[in-house]
This record gives structure tokens, C-alpha cells and sequence, in this order.
């Protein structure tokens, strides 16, 4: 009788060690899925900062790209946390943005903001109507390579606004995606390792003075 309660006692305790071992080990891994999914972030950024123009600009050297994008100091950094256009007009908060939409998988969204924000600087009536329907080709008409999620009134307005178009063709799509991006994305954004690494201040260690 003792020696079977003995071995149930040795089964029950090898189950506990198993059961920990495994625990353990699922950690692990997690930590090791976060470390990769940070590094990705930091290649995504790095690859964004080199190679992020805006629409319709040129693009330019090597040496001006480096100068344009400058590491913020967690200061700046943590002024994106104060309002959503703050971010937006950090040219490497935008960088920074974009790289976490992509890994979100919605980056048509300031794809389509930022083509707006372009097509409303344009004087050119011909080179409004050729961005028009570039815009509506690309992220409005059913199907879009980059279809964003906007109702189907707004996209029929669209469709009838860009017939003869105007500075103001897309401003309601182009608030709601504003709306959308400010209320969803961005205070996951706030919230992410990457940014929250950004926003870490160095930590100044002393050395010892010598007696």
C-alpha cells in the first residue's frame, strides 16, 4: 500500500516538474518572439528611413536622406505621445508609423492620407485630374490595390467629384481615415515596444572614483 502511494506521490511530482519544464520553456519562447518582432521593427525602420519619400517629391541622395531623418531624442519622442499630428509632422515619426502600419497590415491608410495631403498642394488642373484618378484607381474604386474601408456613399461622391476635379475631391474619405488612424493605430503605436524603446532615456552610469 505505502509503495503505491509512494509511486502515485513520484507520478504526481514528475507531471508538476513536466508541466513547470513546459512553462518555462513557452516563456522562453516568448521573450525570444518579442526580441524578434523588436528587431524586425528596428530593420522595417531603418529600411522606411532610406528608402520613404514623400508623393510627388524626387528623390534625393544618400547624403540628404541621412540628413533628413534624424534618431529623436526620447524628449521628441514623447511628443508624439501629445497629439496625433505631432507624429505626422516628425518626418521620422511618419517613417516610424508607416513601418507600424505595415506591420499591422493597413499601411494603405496613410498611403492614402499622405496622397491626399499631395493632390491638395497641386495647382495644375491637369495634374489634379491625372492624380484624381490615380487616387481613385488605387485606394477608393471596388477591388483598389489598396482599397481603404470607407462606405459606399463616400465612395460614389468620389466617383462624381473626380469628373471634374477639385482640391477638395477626397477631403471626406480623407477625414475618416484621419479619424480611423487617430483613434485605432495610433494609440496602439504609443503603445508598442519600438516606441516605447524610443522613448527610454540612456542610463549614465558612474565609475568608481579611485582611492
Amino acid at each position: 500500500m505505502q509503495s503505491a502511494m509512494f509511486l502515485a506521490v513520484q507520478h504526481d511530482c514528475g507531471s508538476m516538474d513536466k508541466s513547470s519544464g513546459s512553462s518555462s520553456k513557452s516563456e522562453e519562447k516568448r521573450e525570444k518572439m518579442k526580441r524578434t518582432l523588436l528587431k524586425d521593427w528596428k530593420t522595417r525602420l531603418s529600411y522606411f528611413l532610406q528608402h520613404s519619400s514623400s508623393p510627388g517629391k524626387p528623390k534625393t541622395g544618400k547624403k540628404s536622406k541621412q540628413q533628413t531623418f534624424i534618431k529623436p531624442s526620447p524628449e521628441e519622442a514623447q511628443l508624439w505621445s501629445e497629439a496625433f499630428d505631432e507624429l505626422l509632422a516628425s518626418k521620422y515619426g511618419l517613417a516610424a508609423f508607416r513601418a507600424f502600419l505595415k506591420s499591422e497590415f493597413c499601411e494603405e491608410n496613410i498611403e492614402f492620407w499622405l496622397a491626399c495631403e499631395d493632390f491638395k498642394k497641386t495647382k495644375s488642373p491637369q495634374k489634379l485630374s491625372s492624380k484624381a484618378r490615380k487616387i481613385y484607381t488605387d485606394f477608393i474604386e471596388k477591388e483598389a490595390p489598396k482599397e481603404i474601408n470607407i462606405d459606399f456613399q463616400t465612395k460614389t461622391l468620389i466617383a462624381q467629384n473626380i469628373q471634374e476635379a477639385t482640391s477638395g475631391c477626397f477631403t471626406t474619405a480623407q477625414k475618416r481615415v484621419y479619424s480611423l488612424m487617430e483613434n485605432n493605430s495610433y494609440p496602439r503605436f504609443l503603445e508598442s515596444e519600438f516606441y516605447q524603446d524610443l522613448c527610454k532615456k540612456p542610463q549614465i552610469t558612474s565609475e568608481p572614483h579611485a582611492t
